[in-house]
């Protein structure tokens, strides 16, 4: 077999290309504006971004418009993916000698050079960051061999996150969405044939009377509507959220999402609702909360969705809600935020860390106990 000859720079490349995206989880990054170099993000990360530089940069001034241009591409896609802050490391390959890295003080992105992956163990970013990367990168195989190995594993790892993302996005039946939709309308049918109002006292969100020891008000009143409209208005919100999110969580903690949702927003209600409140709009707006964080983990897939049409109509419902007369803008809230809480505790699949789930569950259990605190002994 003919021997295949690698440059330094091309073996550079694919080794530290290997690592970072089989090992980090990083993955590559198409943008306008910067050839011949190449950009891996992820997102989990605190250190979002690793650019490799081979092109041969030949002063400061050089490098200091290399420079502008990362911090201004890294903009583009902090806004893009709704990342409140942006850390990077630049690897340069190819640095003229009038090119001093030391004079280019930056907060946000490390610059590194290297003519070896020796060299990475002279930055102790690099090491504490990645302690593994030497032991990593130390491959037997040479020439055409490591170019099949590394080209190999590139694309078993690509098969891999392609099956992750269809495992995720992947359409399935929503049957527990078609089931609570069914519950409140035979709900709505029960309340036609027996009266809205005789349904509504024996179910709905009461505060004096769930105080009273009718706990099961917070539950019920998820289920039953002031009429038609709010009936349809509901519905329909859940037919375009739920299966979505069905999908999204599986249908045991979709319906966890939901009814949790549902009786954080009735807690709410019973502090800053006089009378009786009924609908499933606390539910599903802890949908809307739910949708958020999920996107938040996807957003390089729905960040486009998220900014254009979720944000705007969360923030529309609620603004009409306190516009609005005869709205439980509580129970939106209280719902919103339960959900929000009780997603991060349940996790995003493949996406979430057991620490965020231990953090979402103690958030979850502080925000629940002290609204039932102020729901029942504080008011």
């Amino acid at each position: 077999m003919e021997q295949m000859i690698l440059s330094r720079n091309d073996e550079l490349v694919m080794r530290l290309l290997h690592y970072f995206i089989t090992e980090e989880g990083y993955s590559p990054v198409i943008l306008h504006g910067a050839q011949n170099e190449i950009w891996l993000e992820n997102l989990e990360s605190d250190l979002k971004i690793i650019r490799i530089v081979p092109n041969y940069i030949h002063n400061d001034e050089q490098m200091n418009f290399d420079l502008f241009k990362t911090k201004q591409i890294m903009k583009k896609i902090k806004h893009k993916t709704f990342s409140f802050q942006m850390k990077a490391i630049s690897i340069f390959l190819n640095l003229g000698e009038n090119v001093h890295l030391k004079n280019f003080d930056n907060d946000n992105v490390s610059l590194i050079e290297i003519d070896s992956l020796e060299d990475l163990k002279r930055y102790d970013e690099v090491q504490t960051r990645f302690p593994r990367i030497f032991e990593d990168t130390d491959f037997k195989e040479k020439g055409l061999e490591l170019f099949v190995k590394i080209t190999e594993d590139l694309n078993k790892k690509n098969e891999e996150d392609s099956a992750k993302m269809e495992d995720v996005f992947k359409m399935k039946k929503p049957m527990i969405t078609y089931l609570l939709i069914g519950i409140n309308c035979i709900i709505f049918l029960l309340e036609l044939i027996f009266g809205l109002n005789q349904v509504a006292i024996y179910g709905a969100n009461i505060a004096d009377y769930i105080k009273a020891g009718e706990i099961y008000r917070l539950f019920t009143s998820m289920f039953i509507h002031a009429g038609i409209l709010h009936l349809l208005c509901n519905m329909y919100c859940l037919y375009i959220l739920g299966p979505q999110l069905e999908s999204f969580f599986g249908k045991i903690k979709f319906l966890l999402i939901y009814l949790f949702s549902g009786i954080s927003g009735n807690l709410m209600s019973m502090l800053f609702t006089s009378g009786a409140s009924v609908g499933a709009s606390g539910a599903i707006f802890g949908l809307f909360g739910a949708m958020l964080y999920f996107g938040y983990h996807y957003r390089v897939y729905l960040g486009n969705i998220m900014k254009s049409q979720l944000i705007p109509l969360i923030l529309m419902n609620l603004l009409f809600g306190f516009a609005m007369k005869g709205i439980d803008n509580a129970a939106h809230i209280g719902g919103l935020i339960g959900g929000a809480l009780i997603t991060i505790a349940l996790g995003v699949k493949y996406r979430s860390t057991n620490f965020e789930k231990i953090n979402g569950w103690i958030m979850t259990f502080i925000f629940f106990g002290f609204m039932i605190y102020m729901a029942f002994v504080g008011m």
